[in-house]
């Protein structure tokens, strides 16, 4: 028998537009390519899942209808997740997640939505929509990927954010700064999706949950030129 991941998916019926279920499918691929078995947990509002068994965690972007609709519910699991962060379990959370996985997120229309406060940043709705391609420079590498969002995010002081932008916006429309890290978990606003052209990002998801889980040091190479060119064609495209 392989060995096995589980990857927890949060809220897939109501977090997960603009491609981001490609994510999962990046994440799926690259360890069964690897030889190990995956196993994907949708996790949806009100349905009983044991988050300790999760080795990676995702969530994707929504509209701010669906934050409505899975706000008590993730603020319910939020102890869950807080406790799987502390213990360096690796997280991508995207866009509308990556909202409410801060301290809590004030639509335009005045709604306020608490976060669960695993990464220290505060999200305001605007009149300013933030759209089009992106490239940041980040400890990983150059990642490249597409925004569209009015959110305002602010980084607590101390916080670290993903990266810094040198096309498009991120985090907010005036300043430089790209999603947030805090131990293995990261917040983004990066659609397109993110993993499928930036595999780099991809594995280190995977050789950090491998690591927890099985001692894994060091992955496999697979050969990604192709991921790699359709990043370079993304990243030569206009804003």
């Amino acid at each position: 028998m392989s060995e096995e991941i589980v990857i927890a998916h949060l809220y897939p019926r109501e977090m997960s537009i603009y491609g981001d279920l490609g994510n999962v499918i990046a994440l799926r691929k690259r360890l069964e390519w690897r030889g190990y078995d995956v196993v994907v947990r949708p996790v949806e509002v009100g349905e009983p899942v044991d988050l300790a068994e999760a080795d990676i965690v995702f969530g994707g972007g929504g509209q701010d209808s669906g934050q409505l609709v899975i706000g008590a519910d993730l603020l319910a699991r939020g102890e869950s997740l807080r406790a799987l962060a502390a213990s360096g379990t690796p997280m991508l959370v995207i866009c509308g997640t990556y909202q409410l996985f801060g301290h809590g997120f004030t639509t335009i229309g005045g709604s306020e939505l608490p976060g669960i406060s695993v990464i220290g940043a505060r999200t305001v709705g605007s009149t300013v929509r933030m759209i089009g391609n992106v490239v940041v420079e980040s400890p990983f590498g150059r990642l490249v990927g597409f925004e569209n969002h009015s959110g305002q995010t602010t980084l607590d002081p101390g916080q670290e954010p993903l990266g810094t932008v040198t096309k498009g916006h991120g985090n907010t429309s005036t300043g430089h700064a790209e999603g947030a890290r805090t131990m293995n978990v990261i917040g983004t606003y990066l659609h397109g999706p993110i993993l499928p052209k930036n595999p780099h990002l991809t594995d280190h998801l995977i050789l950090t949950a491998l690591n927890r889980r099985f001692g894994v040091t060091e992955l496999a190479p697979l050969e990604d030129a192709v991921e790699h060119r359709a990043a370079d064609v993304a990243a030569l495209r206009p804003q």
